[in-house]
């Protein structure tokens, strides 16, 4: 019988780097995501096949099940390597659930670009979770590292208030749908970030302040219930100056949009991936002229 598991891709709105060091961050689920699907088949170990989101086959190899209980080169960052280890990381923490008793053939789809940084790895991870009745979070842990914040919000339905206290994962569902949400949209910056190096970059800056922990809890609060279209774009404005501080880089409004009519705000790791655009005009050709064809209104990214 074949079985199937899916995870939702993420987007986080606030804190990030400061998440990491016990700040609260606000993140949101995608409408896309990536699912996983599990039948019997008749080669030996595991035929793996992972489709874009064309349907186009881009990655595709076999595994077997030495392979899987030895681990694979961790300082290896290529895709079957990576996925190895994943799975190693699910034996070492229920070995039950990778014995050669059966032969399969796992099929990855994912709903989104590869280039989109909506949770590849996180939406796998998951997954995989799910399949082999383990810890994601752990798993996230001994293979891609990170906050784990993608995780949780993997698993959610709707928007999460997520945070680190002594180690530990915490995060709790909110909801989140501000009536303003039709003048928010997300823009894709035509670059992928390395989560991994961007990580590595910001704790070489040196220990963050709790004041600046906790400036940024609130403004996580004054966006998550703001009332009016206005405080929540201040909100988001405040953020950007701390984080660009902290980070010592510019702002990405500072550095590429300083002629929009908006706010600007970079979402994960700055200098990639996507932006979130607060304006009471569709900026859809303002960001198109500029080269950035990926504009994306709340309704058509965000699952609520």
């Amino acid at each position: 019988m074949k079985q199937r598991f899916y995870s939702n891709g993420k987007l986080l709105i606030t804190g990030e780097y400061l998440v990491l060091d016990g700040a609260k961050a606000l993140a949101l689920p995608t409408i896309y995501g990536q699912d996983l699907c599990i039948s019997k088949n008749d080669i030996p170990g595991i035929q793996w096949r992972s489709f874009d989101h064309h349907n186009i086959l881009w990655f595709e190899t076999q595994i077997s099940y030495n392979e899987i209980v030895l681990g694979a080169d961790p300082e290896n960052r290529e895709v079957r390597n990576m996925l190895i280890n994943i799975l190693h990381g699910a034996y070492l923490q229920n070995p039950k659930c990778l014995q050669a008793e059966h032969d399969l053939l796992i099929e990855t789809h994912l709903d989104f670009d590869r280039s989109w940084g909506l949770g590849t790895s996180s939406t796998l991870i998951n997954n995989i979770a799910e399949w082999t009745k383990t810890d994601a979070f752990t798993l996230l842990k001994t293979t891609f590292g990170g906050s784990g914040y993608d995780i949780a919000v993997a698993k959610a339905k709707s928007a999460i208030i997520y945070k680190i206290e002594k180690g530990q994962s915490t995060f709790e569902s909110i909801n989140f749908s501000p009536k303003f949400r039709d003048l928010i949209y997300f823009v894709h910056l035509n670059k992928k970030q390395d989560s991994n190096a961007v990580i590595k970059n910001y704790k070489r800056k040196g220990i963050v302040s709790e004041r600046d922990i906790s400036k940024i809890n609130q403004l996580t609060e004054q966006i998550k219930t703001a009332e009016s279209f206005d405080q929540f774009c201040l909100g988001l404005e405040n953020h950007e100056q701390i984080i660009s501080k902290i980070i010592q880089v510019p702002t990405i409004k500072e550095e590429l949009f300083q002629d929009f009519h908006g706010t600007i705000k970079s979402l994960g790791g700055w200098g990639g991936d996507f932006i979130l655009a607060a304006t009471k005009e569709n900026p859809t050709t303002y960001f198109q002229a500029k080269g950035y064809e990926t504009v994306i209104p709340y309704s058509k990214m965000i699952l609520e």
